[in-house]
């Protein structure tokens, strides 16, 4: 599993010219789902996208507060593309890449025990094509990958 978080001040996901999914200051997660991937890695990836210290705690700028702590919201975007290999020829494969059959309900658990936090969460739509805005605050953008 990877998950791209970006710190952002707003975000938004917009599928056929309608806003599906809105935040305000929190973290924008773009989720890849592996092939290889179970529970044990959703239940590893919700917990520290929710207890990273990517926030600042005073005016130093330090990384000292999660977005449980500040109480920021979530954006979840599933991006398969995350898989994309591009060690051979010019176009990506994909081959680790789970399934969307095997990839959605995965995703959708990962969507459910973020929620369990009580943080607002926001999510696009699996499998569509999405237009994403993301204010990135800092920036900081960290790929988790497990």
């Amino acid at each position: 599993m990877r998950v791209l978080i970006q710190r952002v001040t707003a975000s938004q996901v917009t599928v056929n010219g309608e806003i599906v999914g809105q935040i305000r200051r929190g973290l924008n997660l773009l989720v890849g789902i592996a092939t290889t991937d179970t529970l044990a890695e959703l239940h590893w990836m919700a917990k520290k996208c929710l207890e990273l210290r990517l926030f600042p705690g005073d005016e130093s700028g330090r990384f000292d507060r999660s977005v449980q702590e500040i109480q920021g919201e979530l954006l979840v975007i599933s991006q398969f593309t995350l898989y994309g290999d591009c060690h051979k020829g010019r176009r990506p494969s994909f081959d680790r890449a789970a399934a969307p059959t095997a990839a959605e309900p995965l995703y959708e658990q990962f969507v459910t025990q973020l929620r369990q936090s009580g943080l607002k969460v926001e999510t696009g739509k699996f499998g569509a094509m999405m237009q994403v805005t993301i204010e990135n605050d800092g920036p900081v953008t960290i790929l988790l990958e497990r």
